[in-house]
């Protein structure tokens, strides 16, 4: 279970002092799939850039199952499994030692990298790439690297940013049941989109965030019922103020 209290950031730019986030709160559970769903520059990635540990709040706390990444980053680290908004591959090696990379940066042992790489690449359809150098590879080919090496030492938590961006419909259906799978499995699976149909297709709950600040959440009858729209766009356009809602 992975818990956000109230996170604030700001950054230091030519112009000044930008908010980013001010105030962002929620719980993502066990066996649930949390979807953080906003604008472009709502303020989604700098909220996954702190519940992985990246960036430090500038205030507010969080809990990764029951831990404070501030006083043990490390125990944090080794339960998450994180996909960056950035999520370059090592061109030179391929998609098995890419993963096996990181599951020795992990401590896991040879016979445990092979283990989990074998599942991974069954789950996520990598038969045919794994051995190939991931020079070449098309966008959902890389990401289901990253995906994968992301993954390899079983992590009970689950954080991506905006992981179906550039990829095509079999891709995107494939890896759409991927997260399933962690979700049926009991793990807590946070990801991040500006794309309000993914989200409603994918997530138990959502948290709608627009301007580094939570204005809604629940299950998408409960923001239907909140914002007294019977369509899940026009409560996702209603709770967030703006036009600007209407993303695809």
């Amino acid at each position: 279970m992975i818990r956000a209290h109230d996170l604030h950031k700001q950054f230091k730019t030519k112009s000044g002092l930008v908010q980013a986030v001010r105030g962002v709160g929620f719980d993502a559970h066990d066996g649930q799939i949390t979807g953080l769903l906003g604008p472009n520059g709502a303020g989604k990635t700098t909220t996954l850039r702190m519940l992985y540990t990246l960036m430090q709040p500038d205030q507010g706390r969080i809990e990764v199952d029951g831990v404070d990444p501030a006083r043990d980053p490390m125990t944090v680290r080794r339960s998450l499994g994180v996909l960056p908004d950035a999520r370059g591959v090592y061109k030179r090696l391929t998609a098995r030692e890419n993963i096996a990379y990181f599951g020795r940066l992990h401590g896991m042992s040879p016979a445990q990298i092979a283990e989990r790489t074998a599942a991974l690449s069954e789950a996520l359809d990598m038969d045919e790439i794994l051995d190939r150098q991931t020079e070449g590879f098309s966008q959902g080919q890389r990401t289901k690297t990253a995906i994968a090496r992301s993954l390899v030492h079983d992590p009970r938590n689950v954080i991506l940013d905006e992981p179906t961006n550039g990829l095509d419909v079999m891709t995107t259906r494939a890896l759409r049941n991927f997260l399933f799978q962690l979700r049926d499995e009991g793990r807590c699976v946070i990801f991040s989109s500006h794309i309000m149909q993914e989200v409603a297709a994918l997530c138990d709950r959502i948290v709608i965030i627009a301007k580094g600040q939570v204005v809604a959440e629940g299950t998408a009858d409960q923001l239907r019922e909140q914002t007294g729209e019977s369509n899940l766009e026009d409560a996702f356009v209603k709770a967030i103020g703006s036009e600007e809602g209407l993303l695809a």
